[in-house]
């Protein structure tokens, strides 16, 4: 089993800047991809970016490119997702999640945190 605990999210301002971290435990952190996802109230889950196990490679939805940035620390078994310029339209339930060494941007994930609230005001 893998526990994944995600902190930073809040209110921010269009414009602005948020971080977001996920913390892992209870395997091997560097064993997993991760991603992280949202969705917003009313409608499906879907991705927003992912990163491999060896940070080397990064992945991101169409919407969020140029403006979030993920990235992860092996040593401290977390992930973050820095949010540069977020929009009203980011406005989600952010989670985290994580997959068995191959990464991919879909939803089949094995395991999930339980979100943290972002809100983007204009």
């Amino acid at each position: 089993q893998v526990q994944l605990v995600e902190s930073g999210g809040g209110l921010v301002q269009a414009g602005g800047s948020l971080r977001l971290s996920c913390a892992a435990s209870g395997r091997t952190f560097s064993n997993y991809a991760m991603g992280w996802f949202r969705q917003a109230l009313g409608k499906e889950r879907e991705f927003v970016a992912a990163i491999t196990r060896n940070g080397y490679s990064t992945y991101y939805a169409d919407s969020v490119k140029g403006r979030f940035t993920i990235s992860r620390d092996n040593a401290k078994n977390t992930v973050y997702l820095q949010m540069n310029s977020p929009k009203p339209e980011d406005t989600a339930v952010y989670y985290c999640a994580a997959r068995a060494f191959v990464v991919r941007t879909d939803l089949e994930y094995d395991y999930w945190g339980q979100g943290t609230q972002v809100t983007v005001s204009q």
